[in-house]
């Protein structure tokens, strides 16, 4: 993956880590672009008191802001989230000079430090960076006119799924989503708009199968504890389309969809080889005990739909299980909603363990 730097450098720790990335990711075969429009990973340099995107050509572009800090850095997910939410960035990295650290935070939450003095700084670093620098996201959504008359007031399955959402929220998995419209200056927002077709950031998913591999799921950016409308906030996905590597979806003429899910992917790389699934569960949650993936791709690529499928191919029950997303969550299988919480409840925790 070709990669390149946005922005200045312009204070000590910057300089630093700007220099450490740049070695790390030639160490690991990566080439380094001067013009970021051709890079697949982006190192953005954020101001905390000004964050401000890097506007993206592409949906393919993978962010990760560099946030020089003149502030102790105590409370890395207070401090640093918000300005995530702002620069739109898939991770963010920042430090204060002369402390010998950096902090990193995910949209997922994760939270995570690094000592400048480890022997092998840029490996650890580049562990971090790594699934970025080698992902695929999938996130383009293809919407047909043809959701079949009888399908547009919903099924049993989604009516399932509406009471999944509600006693997900209650167990106080589903965190308000950051309202971006609000965060954001109005011409970021409809650049926001223009690139990814999303109005907000949220937390999880639930996805059901209707009939073969088309499955219904939640939309994206939307509180996962209120969904309800067919067409709007949980839709019916077709497959994904390889040649547009989007996902196809199916939906009432007329209608006004939000975006699916982007782990639609995943899921339906999960159905396809799983027809014993009826339904899945994603939190940004964690049960002790449970295998998990070794790397923690990002949301919406084919990796991490990879990584899933191969812990389900190791497990001599795919079909009702429980699998550990690295430093990013759980996903469960399931016959139906109804099962699947009567086996996460009481056993759940709302803290992903973050290594």
């Amino acid at each position: 993956m070709l990669f390149s730097f946005d922005g200045d450098d312009n204070s000590p720790w910057l300089k630093e880590i700007r220099k450490e990335l740049a070695h790390s990711m030639s160490e690991h075969g990566h080439q380094e672009t001067s013009n970021p429009d051709e890079a697949g990973l982006v190192f953005h340099t954020v101001s905390p008191t000004r964050p401000r995107p890097f506007r993206r050509r592409s949906q393919a572009t993978f962010v990760i802001g560099l946030i020089p800090w003149d502030q102790p850095i105590t409370q890395p997910l207070k401090q640093l989230y918000p300005l995530l939410v702002r620069s739109l960035a898939n991770l963010v990295i920042s430090g204060t000079p002369g402390t010998g650290m950096s902090y990193l935070v995910t949209p997922e939450l994760g939270n995570y430090s690094v000592s400048h003095d480890l022997p092998d700084f840029r490996d650890a670093l580049y562990d971090r960076i790594a699934p970025l620098a080698t992902s695929h996201l999938v996130i383009d959504n293809l919407f047909d006119n043809d959701l079949p008359e009888e399908l547009r007031d919903g099924t049993q399955v989604t009516r399932e799924m509406r009471d999944a959402s509600r006693t997900l929220a209650s167990w106080n998995l589903f965190p308000t989503p950051y309202p971006v419209a609000d965060m954001l200056p109005a011409e970021d927002y409809r650049h926001l708009q223009r690139v990814f077709g999303i109005g907000g950031l949220s937390y999880g998913n639930l996805s059901a199968r209707h009939e073969g591999e088309v499955f219904w799921m939640s939309a994206s950016g939307v509180d996962k504890g209120k969904i309800g409308t067919v067409s709007r906030d949980i839709l019916l996905v077709k497959g994904f389309d390889e040649e547009k590597r989007a996902m196809r979806l199916s939906v009432a003429p007329g209608a006004d969809p939000l975006r699916v899910s982007v782990d639609a992917v995943e899921h339906w790389g999960i159905y396809r080889k799983h027809p014993e699934i009826g339904a899945l569960i994603h939190v940004h949650a964690w049960v002790d005990g449970i295998p998990s993936t070794t790397i923690n791709y990002p949301c919406g690529t084919v990796e991490m739909g990879n990584a899933m499928s191969d812990l389900l191919d190791q497990d001599p029950h795919p079909e009702r299980t429980i699998i550990g997303l690295r430093n990013h969550g759980i996903t469960a299988t399931g016959p139906n909603f109804p099962d699947i919480l009567s086996r996460l409840e009481g056993r759940i925790l709302a803290q992903v363990p973050m290594v």
